[in-house]
């Protein structure tokens, strides 16, 4: 992928370098576009623990509360 930023992390499933990648995540039918690390080969997505637990955490929270 010409472009792309290696991050050093490694996908264990593919051992290809993860790189940032536009991704689409959704939850209770939204739709939110954000660059999170990929693995080029299964496009698995890895989301840090910080992410995950503070910034998802809350954006969901205010979907369910709708």
């Amino acid at each position: 992928m010409a472009g792309a930023e290696e991050s050093g992390l490694v996908c264990l499933k593919c051992d290809r370098a993860l790189v940032y990648e536009n991704t689409n995540l959704y939850y209770l039918g939204h739709r939110v576009s954000e660059k999170f690390l990929r693995c080029p080969v299964c496009k698995q997505v890895y989301i840090p623990e910080d992410i995950a637990l503070g910034k998802m955490a809350e954006v969901e929270e205010s979907l369910e509360d709708k």
